[in-house]
């Protein structure tokens, strides 16, 4: 085990660092640091020993330069079981450092604001704590080093239950997490000055890093001869299944997260009203807007029982005992919703496997981010789609007006249609989902598969499209059927065919000038 006797401190982030040096020096530690660090430890009263003390060089270069100095890095990097090393350290006076607690300049916040120059992100770029840190990472057998102030208590912990010395095994766990740090660190500052090397910033960098960080091991892939994990990204501010919570039921599979994640990105749709979406395959199979949790996820069901069997369902609200009730009389998968009550928390006891999630619908919603598809070999890079637009700002291409209560449902079918696989067709009233096509090869198959799906009478709706009719047999397809209204984007070279058709017909029609992919 690490004996320490020296630390050398200089943080950026200085949480708790006076309570931590306190208890350091308590053990009879020296303590070495730098700036601003070593005037916040002096007034709490600790004996602090500057850096350019340490090495007899001054600091220089407006501070550029402190800790780059061979007494430094020879007191990290020096093995103390290596017998030579220990003669050269005696030959040039080198003190061995046992422990380094540093965290970085705050590069991210850096570039975060507003007007950030180029000029303004190089001087928070920080040179001396990363090479501090990967010095005493590498020597870790020896030296024990902090990047994170939540290891704080559990290196205290050890230290007074081994007569101030930490293992081994705490060494090596603290210098992986110095090298994942710095690599996030990297990574950021690479993505950052990657978009500035042109004479305007580009939205993608000329090379792209993403850190992620495993949050669990999943028992197989997409099919059992297929292994997974699942990882998530750092500082999640917006609610998503990255950070729900499990509550009950049995582990995550890979599948379920991924129709975890199309269900609560449908129902954050949808602010004004209890929404209720049933995911299968990653598709909604059925969506209602309710009174109540328990109407909307009643509604949403009557879309389509045999398909919501061993399905995934997602809330936009608090479930309560009614809606829990309904839910376990089905078989399903798992359920995430912003809550539960401690009644539909004890019925869904009852059904033990039932996977139970909860997320926290109070968070922001993400403005930006990139969504990330694979292809072997490479990344595709997007931005993600975020976008939407309501049916009362659409252009009316028809005839016919809609009336207010087509606009509603409308309105309602558009952001249905975002969130199922292209080709998608979506009929619904203002509330309800009726027949949903998905992820057809033509547009007319998707039509006639929700044709076909409808178990709720398709008279007197409405049909959204995810793109633009290419011809006229769609829109006679859905007149056929009963259809009143249709909201598409529109961009065809076929539009006024398309128009026409629809005028024929007696139906209104709208442009959103914004199509919806989803591959």
């Amino acid at each position: 085990m690490a004996k320490i006797t020296r630390a050398l401190i200089s943080v950026s982030d200085k949480t708790g660092i006076v309570e931590f040096a306190k208890t350091l020096s308590g053990y009879g530690v020296e303590i070495i640091s730098t700036g601003g660090t070593a005037g916040l430890l002096r007034e709490a009263g600790l004996t602090v020993k500057d850096v350019s003390d340490f090495t007899g060089f001054p600091e220089m270069l407006d501070g550029r330069v402190k800790t780059l100095h061979p007494k430094v890095h020879g007191g990290l990097l020096g093995i103390r079981s290596n017998p030579e090393h220990q003669i050269k350290m005696q030959e040039y006076g080198i003190e061995p450092i046992d422990l380094v607690v540093v965290n970085l300049y705050p590069f991210e916040a850096t570039v975060a604001k507003s007007g950030c120059t180029i000029e303004e992100a190089i001087e928070n770029i920080d040179i001396g704590g990363p090479t501090m840190l990967r010095s005493a990472a590498k020597n870790n057998q020896d030296v024990t080093v902090l990047v994170d102030v939540a290891d704080y208590a559990a290196v205290l912990e050890e230290m007074a239950a081994n007569s101030g010395c930490v293992s081994a095994k705490t060494n090596f766990r603290l210098a992986v997490k110095v090298y994942q740090h710095t690599a996030l660190y990297d990574g950021a500052i690479s993505n950052w000055l990657g978009s500035r090397l042109g004479d305007t910033v580009a939205e993608y960098p000329q090379t792209f890093t993403i850190q992620v960080k495993k949050a669990q091991d999943l028992r197989y892939g997409e099919n059992p001869h297929q292994s997974a994990a699942f990882y998530v990204e750092h500082n999640i501010s917006e609610p998503c299944v990255s950070n729900a919570v499990q509550l009950q039921g049995k582990e995550l599979s890979f599948n379920n997260i991924i129709d975890l994640d199309a269900a609560i990105e449908t129902v954050k749709e949808f602010i004004d009203k209890p929404a209720a979406v049933i995911i299968k395959h990653t598709n909604p199979c059925g969506v209602a807007l309710g009174d109540s949790t328990v109407s909307a996820y009643l509604k949403a069901r009557e879309c389509d029982p045999v398909s919501a069997f061993g399905g995934i369902v997602g809330f936009n609200r608090t479930v309560d005992a009614a809606a829990a009730r309904e839910l376990t009389s089905t078989f399903l998968e798992a359920v995430i919703a912003p809550g539960y009550d401690e009644e539909a928390l004890k019925i869904f006891t009852a059904k033990k496997n039932v996977r139970v999630m909860q997320v926290n619908m109070l968070a922001g919603h993400l403005q930006t981010g990139y969504d990330l598809k694979r292809v072997v070999g490479g990344l595709l890079l997007q931005g993600r789609d975020l976008g939407m637009v309501a049916a009362s700002d659409c252009r009316i291409v028809t005839e016919r007006q809609p009336t207010s209560h087509e606009l509603e449902a409308l309105d309602f079918a558009w952001r249905v249609c975002k969130h199922v696989k292209s080709n998608a067709i979506v009929f619904t009233n203002k509330d309800q989902t009726i027949g949903i096509g998905a992820g057809q090869m033509s547009r007319v198959d998707s039509s006639k598969i929700a044709v076909q799906k409808a178990l709720l009478s398709i008279k007197g709706s409405v049909l959204a499209s995810d793109a633009f009719f290419p011809f006229r047999d769609g829109v006679d397809a859905a007149a056929d059927a009963g259809v009143t209204a249709i909201i598409q984007p529109g961009g065809s070279v076929r539009d006024e065919e398309v128009i026409q058709a629809a005028n024929e017909h007696g139906m209104a029609m709208v442009f959103t000038k914004m199509r919806h992919f989803r591959h």
